[in-house]
């Protein structure tokens, strides 16, 4: 019974009542609306930044396509908290290690804990676990595997792949990024109990508008 105590009370903030629609300026761990789940095209993502990083996730013979970028709270117009204020220790260093196979480095698992992580309310150790707990529950479509040269792909495609790979998916509940022309990653809106739900208006103004975009062949 005590550990189910304790455990209820660090899930606590999880189910917390959600933000109202004029939060406060100073970003408070708890108060959000909503989750984004953001996956990163891995080969786009180490072109623009991960060679940089030198990170495994990029090096030859990876085989990588989508992988987790993060797990972001989100408000209902569109913006977002982050390093917020909260209770909870940071993570240690052997803790973002340990994530290094999420995130793809200790130093991405240390960022997204230090910007987007503090912002749930949990303790680090409990946002990771949300973390895997939301990428579990997206398939990956198995089409994109096998992309072994440059190609331009309608982003409505990618979205239909996804959705034709998880039901509860509709394109309203997604939103693709392709800054440059390149697909960098596709973005599935979730509730609180990370189970998708439509996206905000003002975050779908911020998906792919091109016709087509370019994918980078995976490593």
């Amino acid at each position: 019974m005590q550990r189910l105590t304790a455990l209820l009370i660090a899930l606590l903030p999880f189910f917390a009542t959600p933000a109202s629609a004029q939060h406060n300026t100073q970003d408070r761990a708890g108060e959000f609306d909503s989750y984004l789940l953001a996956l990163s095209w891995i080969p786009a993502y180490c072109a623009m930044d991960g060679d940089d990083r030198d990170d495994p996730r990029c090096r030859d013979g990876a085989g990588l396509g989508w992988a987790v970028h993060g797990l972001w709270p989100q408000y209902d117009d569109g913006s977002w908290p982050e390093y917020c204020a909260t209770t909870q220790r940071d993570p240690s260093r052997r803790e973002t290690t340990e994530q290094s196979p999420l995130f793809g480095t200790s130093g991405s698992a240390w960022h997204q804990w230090n910007k987007h992580g503090r912002c749930t309310g949990l303790s680090a150790a409990n946002y990771y676990r949300l973390v895997q707990t939301a990428v579990d529950s997206i398939a990956l479509p198995e089409v994109f595997g096998g992309i072994n040269r440059e190609l331009s792909v309608d982003p409505n495609v990618v979205e239909a792949a996804f959705i034709e790979a998880n039901p509860d998916l509709t394109p309203d509940r997604i939103v693709t990024s392709c800054p440059r022309g390149e697909m960098v990653e596709l973005r599935v809106c979730l509730n609180r109990s990370l189970e998708p739900e439509d996206c905000a208006p003002a975050l779908t103004r911020r998906e792919c508008s091109r016709s087509s975009a370019v994918f980078l062949p995976v490593r």
